[in-house]
């Protein structure tokens, strides 16, 4: 049922005869209310309510029909004067109320398309209905459209499909919250006004984008501007990865490796022997050339791997892994210092098998990366708070089952050919299918497949694949791929990516990734079967795809594992396994859709595709296609493509009417258009003759009904475009400098937050459809969810929108911009997408794809999509590769087609949104056949136009011939006629001032629609060539502005104003167009009614007709002045030499010429420094015409060579511009509140640019006189010498400074740094807190909470911010720093310098402050991304600069004292004589540099090169380093301009062959020697005559101070009594006395001239902020690799002009060298040491301990004690001393070492490594490798305070070192107490294994000597020999006193009870055995 009415007039005769209907789900209750409301519209402000007229329905619903007329009543309910009068129609469903038809509707005149096309889901029949009657659809909703339109400009309408505000109308527009904007009354025509055009003349559009194209009436979409497909293309990148350190590996005494894989690339690092903490610190790159899908799908796999070597693999410990895209995702594109967790893939249940610390970073070509200064680092130990995982990760990831069902798969193509089905055919006796798919998976770096489905084209597997992967996964897709398999290659079909984060959300309501089971469609190359298939790298989804290939129907689970469980499998192997079949309506009822398209135009086409008659096809999914599809089923056997068997088909045929089926059954889809012969248009393009007579085609298809998908994601995309076209609005209001940017900002997040509620409205509808999947549900839920809160933010946002914050709001909206668009993306495919392709020959040529939801048909207006029953203008082009580069860019041909995607139920009205004037054909004639669609359509409606091209100028063009300029004429095509321009030649920004008349252009059509709505005009920009074709340039469209015959030709249209267009070469840039178009028709009265052309009467361009008088710009007479100072770098042209430049400046066809350099080798500069010459420019600015700079070479015989060229695109920035005295006087007091608040706060006040000097921190309020920054350095650092209290017997005491003799630059450079780092926390805390408070103000809003009354305000909010800015570290750190502030007043000063972690001349706007430089351009642009590069087309460069000003000059200029005529504008610049100077460079060191020798290091050093000098430290590389420190100065002397350019290169040193470039930077020391900046030498933080900080400049503050003074006409400076000094009228304040050497203190006037040079940026006239002393940070480019950095090289550069007093020698900064040191271990005692063994015989436990120690990275020379033999109780006593001599950096914490590699390593490489003492306790074993029992491993810097008993010591100084004290062994130097020994047990737990007694002594190397000592016990300084028990002993050495122990101790009663029974036995035996012959002796005896 519906709903209808229209508006007829209104009480002072506004007649609107505008029609709305409002299609209605349910009957209309009678109680409900209408409500109209009647606006004062306003362009550019909230429209004003005038009244409201509100009824009830009661009677409405009685009779159906009713006419009202009323007075409107005001916000006060009382009656205001103007009356509305409407007419209102009601039509149930049931029939109840009657029925009326559209005809009789106010004759139908009226109705909107969308109205016209709406029809309900009914199987009625449908009506043949034809809108051949000339009705205007397209016109009703102007005015509400434009009442929408909150300052928009005339002409640029928004996407009316979006009615948002007309059923729910915006709450707020009549609050009248913005004042006016214009005050005047604007009671223009509205009509004129509605219907576009009429432009301010200062209303000139840059962002021509949405200009352009963006239509004014209903019946045409957008066409797309950019031509190039991108996805495909290869691009560089370059991943780097540093291995720091691994820790807590799970494992005992391990011999780790890290692997580090991408893709198919691995390499290691070196082994680390006997350690569960090895620290690598070794630097990897992998470079890379691929398109960036292939490139972000890339696995990064970090593995650690257990004792490898080149006999065995090793085992492997434990792997993390994450695709590149998580790590480019990331800011700045890496992640920095963060620690990967190591899990082991075999055994899921094991938990953390470690952690792993490094550093990851992506590079594109042009990503710039900003590293975190790597210098001093303090180790983040706080592994938790800094793990390797993007935001929003939990840092306790899960196993889970991800689960991948594969059902099956419908429509494959062919993967044979039909010779081989004829073959089999003949042998088998059967034609089988050509393809025998299976379906592949890849994740994560793992690959899953089904089985194989031999010959089917609908193969049916339902197997699941099952991954185990961490969840959530760091690796975002999923690529499900069909494969052919074949026995020689198998090949793809089509590729889909499933990206997870669509498929999941993590929020609160969150939910797992979930999907279908959902088909999705593939597309890829074209179906026909080619044995190398050209296009095959589109079926691997690179690329877009040109033709649908398959469509696969999957469901993706996720199950989160519950390792704890016995069950689980504990392998991460990919598994396949069956599953259940699934029915076939689960994803959703079958229905018929309609496709109809009508081609009303194409023209453009290619000439190259040859004239044989051409036809267009017109396919969805198989559908329609001819040449390569499936074969089509029988007319009633509708078979779906899927193969849907013969009773479900039928099935679905019953439930239609019968009337419909009778009407329908014999319908065959026509999907391509009759062959037609094209015809030429010009010279490249042909046309086809499609005049009155129009190809239609149709095709019928069956899809499962999921429209309520493209519904929800067309309505967010209709509110994401209305946004980004209303942001793009405020965008150029903003670059336009107009008036009330932030009303434009209000309108746009008004419609926003209206459109967000407005879906929320629609989307919850359809709940119980059939076939939605639980994603379905949740993602409706989320979006909904999301839209919500976007509605309440946009309003809030929208009350903060002020004048000064409008910049920083549009950033927050650009991100709601992306978030919708991220949300309209459906992850579920329904309906296939639509490919029209272009035959010619049998053959495909080109294609256009168009998605099917922005052609879907809706009912509701907002879910309809954008293109549907609307004329595009599609360009076709070349599939794949082909379309790349030049061949794409060349259009294949325009299309102006109309499509129409919808129910077959529901296509009533497909029709309406036709141009009007039209009759149908259809293909048979009949009278039950008018359902039928046509197959042509002719226009019976014809208009006659005339198309005026004013074609002012071009700029910035492209160069596209040698010269670096191009010959470009522009050819403009509108319907089928073509006319070009004049050809220019060699200018890159030419003024055609032309205009091209079109005459007798017939359009098709009804006249009010073609005012409204014309077809668009392209224009092409070519380089006219004298030999062969023309080469395209660029391309651009526009819209005409159309006049009637009856309409009159004048404002606020006509004459149109001129505006820019953005000339698109593929997908970039390549210029501007200013040109105005105007289309005007020729009425009955011929061409004489037609207004005349005003043409210039002084013109003199014959033939050609110049821009008339109306259209081009109002001119004013401007003088321009140029500087010319010199050329410099200028390369040969034609294998000459330059020798005699000259400059010719043009702009506006006049300019002047340079004096001619006589001898550019000897003197590059020119004699006449400035001439001017006057010109007529626009009055607006943004008309301005570019200026070009040529320079020539003249040579004999009067010949001119062109060197290069340089186009200015735009001189507003050299427009002089008047001071404004009120202005200045303000900003001069607001700057000096600012000087005197920082004088008294004791900080220098500083107005820094750059990122690096915000310093957020809260400063105690401590009054200090000298301008020091404040540092914040690593606590223990002794030579950054911070104070830092340390308890002793509970009395805090300081430590004692130390002299400042032990200070040294380096000092200052580490200090310098740390205030970096803390500057750089700052700022991000700072962020932080202010995105923080951000969101509580938001919150704050909605609980009516003032945002001021949020806990964020005052101190406590900036304590919050300081506690951000240090990442989470331990805690006893952040105690530390908790006290820091306080600890700063008694802090040791260290003099500071400013560390840019940055090229110098950013932070200097590149010292152009006068003197700018222009670089000069030769050859042509490049057409590939990989050829000519821009840096490879500068020829030179031009040093000068430009004045433009309107004459005459101001007075004040030419009146003051010193003004010189001859210097015009630029007075008081220096000489241009050549100068001699000293050039002192100072290179500190090079980070990050790229690899250069196979073992993946490099063996740097620096060249440095200027002029003709060249030197080459070569004999000093540095040998095997990627971070070296060089610390060198070297000194050149140069004469400027000759020598000024300085090129700082660093090499790799080579064995063998030549060196290898790494990388270089060059600097052009000219500009900073002449820059105001003062950037010859730094100016110091305190003047200071000795030490470490001595001033280095020759001139002393003061000089500088009066040298400065007296050139920027300042008064002073005047020196007074008490330390004051007097410049202009500022005054200073400072100490005035300083300390000699010998500590005697005098009074200088130093300090006050330091602290004014310090502020000199705030003193009147001055502005200009003085380089400070510093250290600039500069990327290393290699020719060879462009765009991508190879490192950084942190330098400096002074110079001192020759005729000046010499400086003082070089400071030196030669790397400090490391200290020896002697660390003596003495090992007193063990206890509680766990026991390994059972005793022999008796099974006691027992261990034989001993200890091992060693430092880290010196495991080769680890030390053991002796054995301490049969411990049973697990003590030891050992008296043993360890003996380490190492040596040391103490500013970086650092051990050095120096060994070799391998024996073939040709020098040593020096390391860098933590101080840390390991400790281990063993068991010893004779016949087995000894057993480990437990380690501990000290940090030497911080450790745990040992325990004073062992009692005391315990597992939680190691497990809680964080919150213990901690000492240094360098500050305490010797340590003595008990420390515990851990391991971890099978549960991976940390246990106590034994307790140990050591004492720790450190020596530096002198000391050593002095007082010497022994190893282990012996001489000199023996230890005791330990009191053992006389158990420890080795049963080996002395086995008898080993027996005696053993048994005797523990058997003495059984051993004597032994004893007395062998002697009685024995006694027994002797017995026995004496009794014979004492009893013989006895009868012996007896017998005598």
């Amino acid at each position: 049922m519906s709903t209808d009415f229209v508006i007829f007039k209104t009480f002072v005769s506004f007649l609107f005869f505008q029609s709305f209907r409002w299609p209605i789900a349910s009957n209309v209750d009678g109680n409900e209310m209408l409500e109209i409301q009647v606006f004062n519209y306003s362009k550019v402000f909230t429209n004003r309510l005038i009244g409201t007229f509100r009824m009830v329905l009661q009677k409405v619903v009685e009779e159906g029909q009713l006419e009202v007329s009323d007075t409107l009543i005001d916000d006060n309910n009382s009656a205001i004067r103007t009356c509305v009068s409407i007419e209102i129609k009601y039509q149930a469903m049931d029939g109840t109320v009657g029925a009326w038809n559209d005809n009789e509707f106010l004759d139908d005149s009226n109705r909107s398309e969308n109205d016209g096309a709406f029809q309900f889901e009914t199987d009625s029949l449908l009506s043949g209905h034809s809108q051949g009657s000339g009705v205007s659809p397209g016109r009703s909703h102007q005015s509400l459209q434009s009442a929408e339109r909150s300052f928009r400009k005339t002409g640029k309408g928004v996407f009316s499909a979006m009615k948002l505000g007309k059923i729910r109308p915006p709450k707020e527009d009549h609050k009248g919250k913005d004042e006016p904007a214009i005050l005047e009354t604007e009671d223009l025509d509205r009509k004129a006004m509605r219907l576009g055009g009429g432009l301010d003349p200062d209303t000139i559009s840059l962002a021509s984008v949405t200009a352009v194209t963006t239509n004014v009436s209903n019946k045409r979409s957008k066409p797309d501007i950019k031509m190039e497909p991108s996805a495909g293309r290869p691009m560089d990148y370059q991943v780097s990865i540093t291995i720091i350190e691994a820790r807590q590996l799970v494992g005992l005494n391990m011999d780790p490796v890290v692997c580090v894989e991408i893709g198919d690339e691995k390499k290691y690092t070196s082994m680390k022997e006997s350690t569960n903490c090895p620290y690598y610190n070794e630097y990897f790159v992998f470079d890379f050339h691929v398109p960036p899908d292939v490139m972000f799908d890339k696995i990064i796999k970090l593995s650690v791997i257990h004792s490898k070597n080149l006999l065995r693999s090793g085992t492997l410990v434990g792997t993390f892994k994450l695709d590149v895209g998580t790590v480019y995702s990331q800011q700045e594109h890496q992640f920095y210092h963060k620690w990967a967790i190591l899990s082991d893939p075999d055994d899921i249940t094991a938990g953390v098998k470690g952690y792993l610390k490094c550093d990851i970073a992506v590079v594109g070509k042009g990503d710039n990366i900003k590293t975190p200064h790597k210098a001093n680092e303090t180790d983040e130990d706080d592994i938790e708070g800094n793990l390797l995982l993007p935001e929003g990760v939990p840092s306790e990831r899960q196993w889970a089952r991800f689960y991948v069902k594969i059902y099956r798969a419908e429509g494959l193509p062919k993967m044979n050919t039909s010779l081989m089905a004829n073959v089999k055919k003949a042998f088998i006796g059967e034609n089988k299918d050509l393809v025998d798919p299976y379906v592949q998976v890849l994740f994560a770096g793992q690959k899953g497949k089904t089985s194989v489905q031999k010959s089917s084209y609908e193969p049916i597997w339902n197997e699941q694949i099952i991954f185990t992967e961490m969840f959530p996964p760091l690796c975002k897709r999923m690529k499900i791929q069909i494969r052919d398999s074949d026995k020689v290659n198998d090949v793809a079909i089509g590729t889909h990516f499933i990206d997870l984060r669509k498929i999941a959300n993590d929020g609160d309501k969150g939910f797992l990734p979930t999907l279908g089971p959902a088909w999705v469609n593939m597309y890829g190359s074209t179906r026909n079967y080619t044995l190398m298939d050209e296009h095959q790298d589109l079926n691997e989804g690179l690329g877009e795809g040109v033709s649908f290939r398959a469509r696969l129907l999957i469901s993706i689970a996720v199950e989160i594992l519950d390792t704890t469980s016995t069950e689980i499998m504990n392998s991460t192997d990919v598994q396949t396994e069956g599953i259940q079949n699934i029915s076939e309506n689960v994803t959703g009822k079958i229905e018929e859709f309609f496709l109809f398209g009508a081609f009303l135009e194409a023209t453009m086409i290619d000439r190259k595709i040859g004239d044989k008659p051409i036809t267009f096809e017109v396919t969805i999914g198989n559908y329609g296609n001819q040449i390569d599809g499936v074969n089509k089923p029988a007319m009633h056997k509708k078979k779906k493509e899927g193969g849907e068997s013969d009773e479900e088909e039928s099935e679905l045929i019953q439930n239609s009417s019968e009337d419909e089926t009778e009407d329908d059954g014999d319908m065959v889809s026509v999907s391509s258009t009759p062959p037609m012969k094209p015809v030429i248009t010009d010279r490249n393009y042909f046309h086809l003759p499609y005049f009155e007579k129009k190809p239609c085609t149709y095709i019928k298809s069956w899809w499962q009904d999921q429209r309520r998908r493209l519904y929800n994601a067309n309505i967010m995309d209709k509110i994401a475009d209305k946004l980004e076209e209303g942001l793009n609005d405020v965008q150029e209001i903003i670059k336009t400098e107009k008036a009330y940017p932030e009303r434009r900002l209000r309108g746009v997040l008004e419609e926003l937050g209206s459109g967000c509620s407005r879906f929320v409205t629609l989307a919850d509808k359809d709940q119980n459809q059939a076939g939605r999947t639980r994603l379905d549900r949740e993602r409706l839920k989320f979006c909904m969810r999301e839209l919500e809160n976007m509605s309440q933010q946009a309003k809030t946002i929208r009350s903060q929108v002020k004048k000064n914050t409008v910049k920083d709001k549009l950033k927050l909206v650009q991100n709601f911009l992306q978030k919708l668009r991220f949300l309209a993306e459906e992850p579920q495919h329904s309906i296939p997408e639509v490919f029209i392709w272009m035959i010619s020959n049998n053959k495909r040529i080109a294609y256009a794809r168009i998605p099917s939801k922005d052609i879907l048909y809706s009912i509701v207006d907002e879910e309809m999509g954008k293109e549907c029953g609307k004329v595009k203008t599609v360009f076709l082009k070349l599939p794949g590769k082909k379309g790349f580069g030049p061949a794409g860019w060349t259009v294949q041909a325009k299309m102006e087609i109309y499509l129409w995607l919808g129910l077959n139920k529901q296509r009533k009205d497909f029709l309406s949104g036709l141009p009007n004037g039209f009759e149908e054909n259809k293909a048979l004639k009949g009278p039950g056949l008018q359902s039928f669609p046509p197959i042509s359509l002719t226009y019976t409606m014809k208009q006659i136009f005339q198309l005026r091209v004013h074609m002012y100028q071009a700029r910035s063009l492209f160069a596209a011939d040698s010269s670096g300029l191009s010959d470009p004429f522009a050819r403009v095509f509108f319907s089928t006629h073509s006319q070009c321009t004049e050809v220019l030649n060699e200018t890159l920004c030419p003024t055609w001032d032309q205009l091209l008349v079109f005459d007798h252009v017939e359009l098709y059509g009804e006249a009010s629609e073609l005012r409204d709505d014309p077809p668009i005009i392209v224009i092409e920009i070519y380089d006219q060539d004298t030999v062969g074709k023309a080469e395209f340039i660029g391309r651009t469209f526009a819209k005409p502005i159309t006049k009637m015959s009856d309409e009159h030709y004048g404002p606020p249209r006509f004459p149109p104003q001129l505006e820019y267009y953005q000339i698109y070469r593929g997908n970039c840039t390549a210029g501007d167009l200013l040109a105005a178009f105007e289309l005007l028709q020729i009425g009955p009265g011929g061409k004489a009614e037609l207004p005349p052309i005003d043409v210039p009467t002084d013109s003199e361009k014959g033939p050609i007709l110049p821009v008339p008088m109306g259209v081009r710009p109002v001119l004013s007479k401007y003088r321009i002045e140029v500087l010319f100072w010199g050329l410099r770098d200028l390369k040969r042209v034609n294998l000459a030499q330059v020798d005699r430049p000259r400059v010719d400046i043009e702009c506006a066809g006049k300019g002047v010429q340079s004096a001619v350099i006589q001898n550019y080798k000897k003197n590059p500069n020119f004699s006449t420094l400035v001439k001017w010459f006057e010109v007529d420019l626009p009055e607006n600015e943004l008309l301005h015409p570019p200026l070009n700079i040529r320079v020539v070479d003249c040579r004999a015989f009067g010949r001119y060579t062109l060197v290069g060229s340089h186009a200015v695109g735009s001189l507003r920035k050299f427009i002089y511009r008047a001071p404004d005295r009120n202005a200045n006087n303000w900003a001069t007091a607001a700057k000096l509140m600012n000087g005197y608040m920082a004088l008294t706060n004791g900080g220098p006040y500083s107005r820094h640019t750059g990122e690096i000097v915000v310093n957020m921190e809260p400063e105690p309020p401590v009054k200090k006189m000298e301008t020091v920054v404040k540092l914040d350095a690593s606590e223990e650092d002794k030579e950054k010498e911070k104070k830092k209290k340390k308890k002793k017997g509970g009395e805090e005491i300081e430590e004692e400074e130390p002299d400042e003799s032990m200070l040294d630059w380096w000092s200052k450079y580490f200090a310098s740094i740390e205030t970096l780092k803390e500057q750089l926390r700052a700022q991000e805390a700072a962020a932080a807190e202010a995105e923080e408070k951000e969101d509580m103000e938001i919150a704050a809003e909605g609980a009516d909470v003032k945002p001021d009354e949020s806990p964020m305000k005052g101190t406590k909010g900036k304590e919050k911010g300081k506690e951000k800015t240090k990442a989470p570290k331990e805690d006893k750190k952040k105690k530390n720093q908790m006290t820091e502030v306080m600890d700063k007043k008694n802090k040791q000063k260290i003099d500071e310098l400013q560390v840019y972690n940055k090229e110098l001349e950013n932070e200097y706007d590149n010292f152009e402050d006068w003197l700018h430089t222009f670089n000069l351009y030769r050859g042509k642009i490049g057409d590939d991304d990989d050829s000519v590069t821009e840096d490879e087309r500068i020829v030179g460069r031009y040093k000068g600069s430009l004045c433009v000003y309107k004459m005459p000059l101001p007075e004040d200029v030419t009146k003051e004292a010193s003004f010189d005529p001859n210097f015009g504008m630029f007075q008081g610049i220096p000489n241009n004589d050549p100068v001699n100077v000293l050039v002192r460079v100072y290179v500190v060191r090079a980070t990050d540099l790229h690899p250069a020798d196979i073992n993946g290091k490099a063996d740097p050093y620096v060249v440095i090169k200027l002029g003709k000098t060249e030197i080459k430290d070569k004999e000093n590389y540095i040998s095997k380093q990627l971070n070296p420190v060089f610390g060198k100065s070297f000194d050149i002397e140069a004469t400027f301009p000759m020598e000024s350019m300085l090129t700082v290169a660093v090499f790799d040193w080579d064995l063998v062959g030549t060196d290898d470039l790494i990388g270089e930077t060059k600097i052009d020391l000219e500009n900073r020697y002449y820059s105001k900046h003062r950037a010859t030498c730094g100016i110091s933080q305190s003047y200071a005559i000795h030490g470490y900080n001595a001033w280095r400049d020759p001139m002393k503050p003061t000089q500088i101070l009066t040298k400065l003074c007296k050139e920027a006409k300042v008064d002073g400076p005047h020196f007074g009594p008490g330390g004051r000094v007097k410049v202009a009228n500022r005054v200073f304040l400072g100490p005035t006395e300083i300390e000699d050497e010998n500590g005697l203190k005098k009074q200088t006037d130093e300090h006050l001239a330091l602290t004014v040079l310090h502020h000199w940026e705030e003193i009147p006239h001055a502005f200009y902020k003085l380089v400070p002393e510093h250290v600039e940070t500069r990327p290393l480019l290699n020719p060879d690799k462009p765009g991508i950095e190879q490192g950084r090289i942190e330098m400096w550069v002074d110079m001192f002009p020759m005729d000046m007093p010499a400086p003082g020698p070089a400071i030196d900064i030669s790397p400090r060298k490391p200290k020896n040191y002697e660390l003596r271990v003495i090992i007193w005692n063990t206890d509680e040491v766990i026991l390994e063994d059972d005793a022999f015989m008796t099974g006691e436990k027992m261990s034989d301990i001993y200890v091992r120690g060693w430092l880290k990275g010196q495991q080769e020379d680890k030390q053991d004690t002796d054995v301490h033999y049969h411990s049973l109780t697990g003590e030891g006593n050992f008296n043993w001393r360890f003996i380490f001599p190492f040596d040391y950096l103490v500013a970086e914490e650092k051990i050095v070492i120096s060994k070799k590699e391998s024996m073939f390593s040709w020098d040593e490489t020096e390391y860098k490594i933590p101080a840390r003492l390991t400790l281990q306790v063993w068991d010893a074993d004779h016949f087995s490798a000894d057993d480990f029992l437990g380690a501990i491993e000290l940090d030497l810097n911080r450790f745990p305070r040992g325990a004073k008993t062992a009692k005391q010591c315990s597992i939680d100084m190691v497990v809680n070192e964080q919150e213990l004290p901690t000492v240094s062994i360098f500050k305490q130097k010797r340590v003595k107490g008990w420390w515990p020994f851990v391991a971890r047990n099978e549960n991976d737990e940390m246990e106590l294994t034994g307790k140990v007694e050591a004492e720790l002594h450190l020596l530096t190397a002198e000391e050593a000597e002095k007082s010497p000592a022994g190893l282990a016990r012996n001489e000199p300084d023996p230890l005791e020999k330990p009191n053992r028990p006389n158990t420890s002993l080795s049963w080996m050495m002395n086995p008898l006193r080993f027996a005696w122990i053993l048994i005797w101790r523990n058997y003495k009663w059984p051993c004597l009870g032994f004893l007395a029974l062998l002697m009685f036995l024995l006694f027994i035996g002797l017995f026995i055995y004496s009794l014979p012959g004492v009893f013989s002796e006895k009868m012996v005896d007896a017998g005598r």
